[in-house]
């Protein structure tokens, strides 16, 4: 049995304390890709989409939904969910996707970047 000193002790519990933060990590980072991969497909093909939300006050906002082939505005509060009433689909103004969108890795490299230029 190695017996460490009061210095080495310390040393080895820092890199002990890095590798299972490392883990855990790692761990919290495969668990969120596989959950939004898992809803992503149950979300797929389905008949029910959110096309835009505004929020009005804190708890309470105004979306409009998809259903089918017809478009609603709906309020949604705390504890109920109120149909304000259809929009026809002419009224609704669709906004273009943005044609570039930054994973995480991708974000996370830039703040680095941005960090080491200051």
């Amino acid at each position: 049995m190695v017996i460490l000193t009061g210095s080495a002790d310390s040393y080895a519990q820092l890199i002990t304390v890095l590798i299972i933060f490392v883990v855990v990590l790692a761990i919290t980072a495969w668990t969120t890709r596989f959950i939004a991969t898992y809803q992503k497909q149950m979300g797929a093909g389905s008949n029910v989409e959110i096309v835009e939300a505004t929020r009005i006050d804190s708890g309470k906002c105004i979306q409009i939904v998809r259903i089918g082939g017809k478009y609603f505005a709906i309020a949604v509060c705390k504890d109920t969910v109120s149909t304000i009433g259809e929009i026809p689909k002419e009224e609704i103004v669709f906004r273009q996707a943005p044609g570039k969108t930054l994973d995480f890795k991708a974000l996370l490299n830039s703040a680095i970047h941005k960090e080491t230029k200051e």
